[in-house]
């Protein structure tokens, strides 16, 4: 189990593990089940016995078979469902814990959690305006802190939202309100695995602390939060102005519908700073006539390779959106090398040492002849042209044999006619 399972599991996938006391096989249900979440679980069988049930409590605080434990984030208590199911509830309790307590912003998760600017909010398209708090590292001890922390936030959120108003905080009103309103996300960023993604919202001098492959023994977690704000009168236009060719359609799709503003959180790890912190910019984005600005954030990086029975014919049409989005990559590489300052000294080199090598071949050209006092190929080329035909006449007869009708006999005569009247 933990050698070859929970050891080899990647840390984006929840774990599921059956217990049954038969040892039986995965039923056809489990494995459509198994096939349609493989992108979110992992999934393992172990047989019950009663003299492991020891091992089994202390670890996932099983007490009987047949049962379902979903494991989660780092540190989280496992989830235990006991019975038999059937496909529908087996469906329901899968689509309830797909998810981790704290989600990871993964390339499938990104539209369902509403951090993406090319898609719309978990409330609903109707939303203009909506947020998402993303906590950025590397897997590590100090990741797996702040990660506690951002669920102990949450909690904060739901439990403020849950209780009498004369008990709440009226600072965390707006971030409990957009929470409960499915306004707000948390989520976390494998800074590693998503490097381009987590350098484009946290560039600075000291990103590399948080995004890319560790370069020393500092792994520093960092929080922002992302506001996003569509425009709907930008879309109707958009959608009744119909592109006139190929380039116009990839240059509308240049920058994402939605608009994104970042801001970085600088302060402790306490809390209740961390919850206040939120529901202040909560109220400012709410509140303030802010820029609209648009960019093109770079694509998530997906985790696992899709399986080759799993391919549909909407992972195959999904091929060529990649293909149009290499097209405007290749693009917008072009346009950034066009504008770099140094490719016009390049070229006006490059051009110089082309003339320069062409001078010197031709000067070298036209010194040969003089110095050795023979006239030049150009001279003697119509001279020549009629010999070295003849010659390479004569040399594709030789070697063949003679024919017939080369020459005449001396002995040969025409031989008359014969009239058939004679006969």
């Amino acid at each position: 189990m933990g050698k070859n399972f929970l050891a080899k599991t990647g840390p984006h996938k929840v774990k599921v593990i059956f217990f049954s006391k038969t040892g039986e096989r995965a039923s056809p249900f489990v494995r459509q089940i198994s096939r349609n979440y493989w992108a979110y679980a992992s999934f393992a069988f172990v047989l019950w016995r009663e003299e492991e049930s020891s091992i089994w409590w202390n670890t996932f605080e099983v007490e009987s078979a047949p049962a379902i434990v979903f494991l989660k984030d780092p540190g989280v208590k496992p989830v235990v469902y006991y019975g038999s199911f059937n496909n529908s509830r087996l469906s329901e309790v899968m689509e309830q814990n797909k998810l981790q307590e704290l989600p990871q912003l993964r390339s499938v998760t990104s539209m369902e959690l509403g951090c993406d600017a090319r898609g719309y909010s978990r409330a609903g398209s109707d939303t203009t305006i909506w947020y998402c708090v993303i906590l950025a590292g590397r897997l590590s001890p100090e990741l797996n802190k702040m990660r506690e922390t951002m669920r102990r936030v949450q909690e904060t959120l739901l439990s403020d939202d849950e209780s009498n108003a004369a008990d709440t905080d009226q600072s965390l009103a707006p971030a409990a309100v957009a929470f409960r309103n499915k306004r707000l996300t948390f989520a976390w960023l494998d800074g590693e695995a998503q490097d381009r993604y987590c350098s484009f919202y946290l560039f600075s001098e000291t990103s590399f602390e948080t995004c890319g492959a560790r370069r020393d023994m500092s792994d520093v977690p960092r929080l922002f939060i992302v506001r996003y704000k569509r425009n709907t009168t930008e879309d109707e236009a958009k959608i009744e102005r119909k592109p006139r060719n190929i380039w116009d359609a990839m240059q509308e799709q240049e920058v994402d519908p939605a608009s994104q503003l970042v801001v970085r959180y600088n302060g402790s790890d306490e809390i209740p700073q961390i919850a206040k912190w939120v529901s202040e910019i909560i109220q400012d984005g709410d509140s303030k006539d802010l820029p609209f600005y648009r960019a093109k954030t770079p694509e998530l990086v997906p985790e696992d390779s899709e399986p080759l029975l799993t391919r549909s014919a909407q992972s195959l049409f999904s091929k060529s959106i990649g293909m149009k989005q290499r097209i405007r990559n290749i693009m917008g590489q072009c346009y950034d090398y066009l504008g770099d300052p140094r490719i016009g000294p390049a070229l006006l080199l490059a051009a110089l040492m082309s003339f320069g090598t062409i001078w010197l071949m031709r000067g070298q050209q036209r010194a040969h002849p003089s110095q050795s006092g023979q006239p030049g190929p150009s001279a003697n080329e119509d001279e020549n042209r009629p010999a070295r035909r003849k010659r390479a006449k004569q040399g594709s007869n030789e070697g063949r044999p003679p024919s017939i009708t080369d020459e005449e006999p001396k002995d040969a005569y025409q031989m008359p006619l014969l009239d058939s009247d004679s006969d």
